[in-house]
């Protein structure tokens, strides 16, 4: 049963990319924020293509993806130079602003791995049910793409990679040894 949703509200996607969300020199983050076939936790499956239209859109507009942190449209933290589908999901590649003093929290948390996920904000455009219930998303309106604490795709895992900036190397370890001693290692 194919159904459209053009009214319905913003909807979120949290992802943990599998393949690491890489963390390098300069503050640039790149990963996959969502991939194509996979269920999340909310049963829903987004399909190859369902972002064309909306990233085509926003293109034609001159407009692109807002980079925010923990979806909050009050904080955004960076901006994405590069969002794409390829066929394996769709793939993002940007970097967070040092002059905003949340960016430079996030560069800490993600580096510490206290902060390791990635989702994405969207409205459904067009969906169906399966025979097993879950939603398979076919087109959806990208709004913007977080970085996150939670995401709903708990097989995936992030890295970090590169050298942070001394006083961020430090806070990082900090970060480690604290969530080292909550989980009682």
């Amino acid at each position: 049963m194919e159904w459209s949703d053009e009214g319905a509200g913003l909807e979120r996607k949290f992802h943990r990319p599998e393949t690491g969300l890489a963390l390098t020199e300069g503050g640039r983050v790149e990963g996959y924020a969502s991939v194509f076939g996979l269920a999340d936790q909310g049963g829903d499956v987004v399909l190859p293509g369902a972002y064309a239209a909306s990233l085509a859109s926003l293109k034609a507009a001159g407009r692109g993806v807002k980079m925010l942190w923990q979806h909050d449209p009050g904080q955004p933290i960076g901006v994405w130079d590069h969002v794409a589908e390829d066929a394996r999901g769709l793939y993002v590649r940007g970097r967070l602003l040092p002059e905003v003093a949340r960016a430079r929290e996030a560069l800490a948390l993600v580096g510490a791995g206290a902060v390791d996920g990635l989702s994405i904000g969207y409205r459904t455009k067009r969906a169906e049910r399966d025979g097993k219930g879950r939603r398979l998303l076919a087109e959806l309106e990208l709004w913007e793409v977080s970085l996150v604490t939670f995401p709903m795709l708990p097989e995936a895992r992030v890295q970090a990679k590169g050298a942070a900036p001394d006083a961020l190397a430090l806070l990082a370890a900090a970060f480690d040894e604290a969530r080292r001693n909550l989980s009682g290692r």
